[in-house]
């Protein structure tokens, strides 16, 4: 069998997608062999150099490497003749794809998490003896050999089912009723989620960029992202592909710990709330964890929208797993766990025969009510109403990384409360 990698054919210009160069390079294979399969892999979503996706895609099939790297370099050729501030690079390996070298399985599952640079993805290519070529200052090379090497190194696997627009509509607004897709959107909940944003009502399937994309849907089986997708009426589809992907998986979040964290990296850790989230300008809401006396600052920022609503009810105290990306020292909120609460505060003690709120009787001395004699000897514990309950909780659909794992796909340990 023959792997393809390719990446960086996006243009931001022109509004080139990297995935609609690979669908044109499937069906080019398909007509001269069988295609196996497409993969779109999300690379880790911290990396600067990046696309809003960060995606590299793979195809497997069985026409000869040789011809295969002559069609790819023609995608390539296309995709700098579009935009010459591209990068694209493109990897072909003559094997199976469960069985390319763990070198190269192990760059896969490192560009998720960390960051590459091109001399060691063109390093390692070269010693598992795949042909590679590029354009521009060759980045592409990066992403083209972790998809080469994601079908090794990544365990679970999603759907999207990509369609695309008429050549001569892109850059054009697209036209794509909203009723028709929110009705397809509920029809194939939980199986296909994030399609749409109910509380916000933004369809999130349908991009805003001048791409050829017209819609995307995503989903955990191939036949029910294929059903939702063709339920939704809208302007004609020029054609349509189905990709595995690792998107809402959660494959980006490492462990760590605010000791350990550097920016340009996505985690997963547990600490407890340290001061209480305060409301900045912009509406983005900050607090800070500790954990073994090191502490980390963590933002919800404007665009989670009602997942704040959350963050806000935290108290001093409680105990949390935060997860996202880290960026100039501070966690940025994809998900978080709620473990414990703090469920009761010290107050000021009540008179027990008047009712009214005691008095400092002076330092160290306690507490007196003035009018009735009465003392205490310190605060009293008094029960909170917390309006928040333990478990998960995450950010709307509308800004859900694609590489996060959305709540309702399960799999989490401990209750959940997932967005729609």
């Amino acid at each position: 069998m023959t792997v393809i990698g390719l990446d960086d054919t996006d243009s931001r210009r022109l509004g080139m997608c990297t995935t609609y160069v690979a669908a044109r390079l499937a069906e080019r294979l398909a007509a001269e062999g069988h295609v196996e399969r497409t993969l779109l892999v999300r690379l880790n979503p911290a990396v600067e150099h990046k696309t809003r996706g960060n995606a590299a895609l793979a195809v497997h099939c069985d026409v000869a490497p040789e011809r295969a790297l002559d069609l790819g370099e023609q995608a390539l050729e296309r995709a700098v003749t579009e935009d010459d501030q591209t990068n694209p690079g493109l990897v072909v390996a003559d094997c199976l794809p469960e069985e390319v070298p763990a070198t190269v399985s192990r760059f896969a599952a490192d560009a998720v998490q960390e960051k590459h640079d091109r001399d060691t993805a063109k390093r390692v290519a070269d010693e598992a003896g795949f042909a590679v070529a590029s354009a521009g200052n060759g980045r592409g090379v990066i992403g083209a050999l972790a998809a080469v090497g994601a079908w090794r190194a990544f365990e679970e696997w999603t759907y999207e089912c990509i369609s695309y627009r008429e050549r001569e509509r892109w850059g054009t607004d697209r036209e794509v009723d909203y009723d028709s897709l929110l009705a397809a959107a509920d029809s194939g909940y939980p199986t296909v989620w994030d399609t749409v944003d109910r509380e916000e009502g933004e369809a999130v399937c349908v991009p805003r960029t001048p791409c050829p994309i017209l819609h995307g849907i995503r989903g955990d089986d191939p036949d029910a992202v294929r059903d939702v997708a063709d339920a939704i009426e809208s302007e004609p589809v020029d054609r349509r592909q189905v990709f595995l992907t690792n998107q809402g998986t959660d494959v980006h979040l490492q462990d760590g710990t605010p000791a350990t964290v550097s920016d340009g990296r996505a985690y997963r850790l547990t600490a407890e709330v340290l001061t209480a989230p305060e409301t900045q300008e912009g509406g983005h809401v900050f607090f800070s964890v500790d954990s073994d006396g090191e502490s980390l600052d963590v933002a919800a920022f404007e665009p989670t929208k009602r997942f704040r609503d959350h963050v806000r009810k935290l108290r001093v105290g409680d105990r949390l797993t935060v997860c996202g990306e880290v960026s100039d020292g501070t966690l940025k909120l994809e998900k978080l766990a709620v473990r414990d609460l703090v469920e009761t505060e010290l107050v000021t003690p009540d008179c027990p025969d008047c009712g009214n709120s005691m008095k400092s009787a002076g330092r160290n001395a306690g507490y007196r009510c003035r009018d009735c004699s009465t003392s205490a000897e310190g605060k009293v514990s008094r029960p909170l109403d917390r309006a928040l309950d333990r478990g998960w909780y995450e950010v709307p659909p509308c800004a859900r990384r694609h590489i996060a794992k959305p709540l309702v796909r399960g799999g989490f340990d401990a209750p959940t409360h997932p967005e729609r």
